[in-house]
């Protein structure tokens, strides 16, 4: 097992502490895993593991615990008769119906450091969040990053980060591709699957949908599209175009859904002159550029779209908050906010002529104000930067050396 750091970095903290600790995301990114890599850890300081109560609602063992009050049954019985610290592990806590309220009282007794993963960013929107402010972390795990990724493949040899590079922009970064052969069949076949499984037992079962069909048309639509200005209307009446009938309505919901199990994000627009958010006009990014391969094929024209996709994967990750900007009628890739401190940046593919430097320079240019700002591209890097606005290759962007926490 790879140890993913940074996430280990931002629970250490709040271990054997009377707080819940939950790490969310997209199913296969990785989180079950961690949760056993935390187990080892733990028992390797010392304790029991007779003391530790582990519960994966993906295992048919486990599958008697139908709602609160059997887990709470199931933990209460677990329980050691021994001072020793007692620990609760649960893996995808949210397909037990009113898990919320057993969590809630093992909690309040005291008796156990608890952990949990879910794969729903609703979880925390029930009774549960009400009751527990404040008693509660989330950390937010994503696929892995390129640094991650060169890491799962053995590489170190750093001439052949590019030759990596492109395999990531084709294979993404699910864990589990690891296993098995590079081969585009072969990989794509297997995170396919993992789609279907999202898509039916994140979306479908659990919010009653019909029409399916529909569903994996807006889903193929928005996957399409990453990176582009889109609207729910837009979706429609692309729709409608098809002969196909779905209200604004409708695929505003799907999308959303598509956002409740971490398979798309949205980034909001910011109007940089008026600082203000705006409410149309939002962009979709995928969590995973693999997945979006397996549903519509690898398509090598649409790098632009996907270098600005991993950009935005890696600035969440780093703990940014991230918008879109405009700026009059001109467009910033990314406002990303931490710390109340911004970082202004464009993604480009490459800096080939006058006419590019200038689409991407200028909008940075325009903002007065000495937040960092910097333009992305695979281009090599030669000169100096253009008016303080640094300029960097992906590769290297995605490679660098950060601080704790980023």
């Amino acid at each position: 097992m790879f140890e993913r750091e940074q996430y280990l970095k931002k629970i250490e903290p709040f271990m054997e502490k009377p707080i819940i600790k939950v790490v969310s995301g997209l199913r296969r990114c990785g989180k079950s895993t961690f949760l056993k890599m935390l187990i080892n850890r733990i028992i390797r300081n010392g304790a029991a593991e007779k003391n530790i109560v582990y519960i994966s609602m993906e295992l048919m063992e486990f599958e008697f615990i139908t709602d609160y009050r059997v887990l709470y049954e199931y933990v209460k019985k677990k329980i050691q008769k021994n001072n020793k610290q007692k620990y609760l592990f649960i893996d995808e806590v949210q397909d037990i119906p009113g898990w919320e309220k057993a969590v809630n009282s093992i909690l309040a007794e005291g008796v156990f450091d608890i952990y949990l993963t879910g794969s729903n960013s609703r979880m925390f929107s029930s009774e549960f969040a009400t009751l527990l402010t404040g008693r509660y972390i989330e950390i937010e795990m994503f696929p892995l990053s390129f640094k991650e990724f060169l890491q799962f493949r053995g590489m170190e040899d750093q001439s052949k980060n590019e030759i990596e590079f492109e395999t990531y922009l084709k294979y993404g970064g699910l864990p589990g591709i690891h296993n098995l052969k590079f081969d585009d069949v072969v990989v794509f076949q297997y995170i396919n699957s993992i789609y279907n499984t999202i898509l039916l037992k994140d979306i479908v079962a659990r919010y009653d949908i019909r029409d399916i069909s529909l569903l994996e048309k807006i889903t193929a639509f928005v996957f399409d599209n990453c990176g582009s200005i889109t609207t729910a209307k837009k979706i429609a009446d692309y729709l409608k175009s098809q002969q196909i009938n779905a209200g604004v309505g409708t695929v505003s919901n799907y999308i959303n859904y598509l956002k409740d199990a971490y398979l798309a994000y949205k980034s909001g627009r910011y109007d940089l002159k008026g600082k203000k958010h705006l409410e149309l006009y939002e962009k979709y990014y995928m969590s995973d550029i693999g997945i979006r391969h397996s549903v519509l094929g690898y398509k090598k024209g649409d790098i632009a779209g996907l270098l600005e996709n991993i950009v935005y994967l890696e600035l969440l990750r780093r703990g940014y908050k991230v918008s879109t900007g405009k700026f009059d009628d001109m467009e910033i890739d990314f406002v990303a906010t931490r710390n109340g401190e911004k970082t202004y940046i464009q993604v480009t593919y490459l800096l080939a002529s006058k006419e590019t430097e200038e689409r991407e320079f200028k909008p940075l240019e325009k903002i007065n104000d000495n937040y960092p700002k910097m333009v992305l591209s695979m281009d090599k890097i030669w000169g100096d930067d253009r008016n303080g606005i640094v300029r960097k290759n992906i590769i290297d962007f995605l490679l660098e050396n950060l601080s704790p926490g980023e």
